[in-house]
């Protein structure tokens, strides 16, 4: 190298070696990808369907590490507290970055000990009801509740979850009232649902789709501003009446606070080329999940409004809970 281009090339080793980082170097080792749920279930199948590809773009292993309780706390604490160089990663969710900060005190900053990496996709919730029931639409469910005060229950996947907020906003927008019944995750509320233990539910749509589609409850309005492929007979709650009601289980990926930019733009370059794999999107496309690549400041800016409007209909409904 001539002693021009040396002197050129020594501030940008100099800056390079400051962060601990090198482009061509990362990464040289495998990566762990933190899931905050136990092992089987829709998150689960994202993460390690996410791994097995990004390992592939990256060309270093994805190691999944399983880390449920706590709502998504657990994980959370564990992810901001590794070193930010990009080998420790968590697939963040609505719940780790937008109900549970709007609704609990948390021992970590959902915004400030985090960093961004992008959004895999999400899915929207519906509103599901028994199948018994006599009823067909939105209209004649809140006819059936004010009819019934005090009979109508629906279970959600545990307080503070985003099946909870999302019922606690048709409450908010329609002045209905139900009882809550929290339950410990999904799939036992799905059970007391069939079962007609409680009437309603507003499940993610990868979680209830296959209980509709067997008849065993019945979907009458989709969250989003449109609808579902995969729903397409059911109306959205805006269809319904319910101007501006929206609600999506998303899922993302995210880091410890201050992982250096170039590794970051290297994470959110591989996984756009996951997301635009057909294999990839015809998988989670039959779990109703649409996928919807963003940029690290996009990601970390719907992340910021999402905890923003899940707080702002938590101080409207008094909800605060324990940790």
């Amino acid at each position: 190298m001539k002693r021009r281009e040396l002197i050129t090339a020594l501030p940008l080793g100099i800056a390079l070696a400051s962060t601990g980082y090198a482009q061509s170097a990362y990464p040289n080792k495998p990566i762990r990808y933190i899931v905050p749920v136990a092992a089987g279930g829709g998150s689960d199948m994202i993460g390690r369907a996410v791994c097995e590809r990004l390992g592939k773009v990256l060309g270093q292993p994805m190691l999944v590490d399983n880390h449920g309780g706590g709502g998504g706390v657990i994980a959370s604490q564990m992810t901001a507290k590794s070193p930010a160089d990009g080998y420790t990663l968590m697939q963040g969710y609505v719940g780790t970055h937008g109900t549970a900060p709007a609704t609990r005190k948390l021992p970590y900053d959902a915004v400030k000990d985090f960093t961004p990496i992008g959004m895999i996709g999400s899915t929207p919730n519906v509103l599901c009801i028994n199948a018994a029931l006599p009823i067909t639409d939105v209209k004649s469910f809140l006819d059936y509740v004010r009819q019934n005060p005090g009979r109508v229950s629906y279970g959600s996947a545990g307080a503070g979850s985003l099946t909870h907020m999302t019922a606690e906003l048709f409450k908010l927008q329609t002045g209905a009232f139900m009882v809550h019944i929290p339950y410990r995750g999904i799939a036992p509320a799905t059970t007391d649902l069939i079962a007609g233990q409680t009437q309603a539910m507003f499940p993610g749509l990868a979680a209830a789709l296959p209980h509709i589609r067997g008849g065993r409850i019945r979907a009458l309005a989709v969250t989003g501003s449109q609808r579902h492929p995969q729903l397409k007979d059911v109306p959205t709650m805006e269809e319904a009446g319910l101007k501006g009601f929206d609600a999506q289980q998303w899922y993302g990926i995210v880091g410890p606070a201050g992982m250096p930019a170039p590794i970051v733009k290297q994470l959110n370059e591989a996984l756009a080329k996951v997301l635009a794999q057909p294999d990839f999107k015809e998988k989670l496309s039959g779990e109703a999940v649409e996928l919807i690549p963003m940029s690290p400041e996009a990601f970390g800016t719907y992340m910021k409004a999402d905890i923003a409007r899940w707080s702002a209909l938590a101080k409207a409904r008094g909800i605060m809970l324990d940790a």
